[in-house]
């Protein structure tokens, strides 16, 4: 499946990897990192993406090679979530604005 990005490549300047992520609210946190070397034998994980200002800008849901799920995110300049772009696992894409003050629109 082919997932079009909102961010260019300055915007996804680091990649880590993690065993989940927690919360309801976006942008969700990704945690249990994992080294890269850790992700060569898992099934299931996520493929994280960092700004240099060490923001989450997207994440790909990887399992069994094939990408489950995939968060882009975007932000205002006081750093609060602008909008996130969800790609579910049949291609549907969800987005979602936000206000400087990060209330839905």
């Amino acid at each position: 499946m082919t997932v079009m990005s909102m961010t260019n490549n300055e915007d996804r300047a680091t990649v880590r990897f993690f065993v989940t992520y927690t919360g309801v609210k976006l942008p969700f946190k990704l945690v249990n990192e994992l080294q890269p070397s850790e992700v060569e034998n898992r099934n299931t994980f996520f493929r994280g993406y960092f700004d240099a200002q060490d923001r989450l800008t997207g994440f790909d849901k990887l399992a069994y090679g094939e990408t489950e799920l995939s968060h882009r995110y975007t932000y205002h300049a006081n750093g609060k979530l602008e909008l996130a772009q969800i790609t579910d696992i049949d291609g549907e894409i969800t987005e979602m604005t936000f206000d400087a003050e990060n209330i839905a629109g």
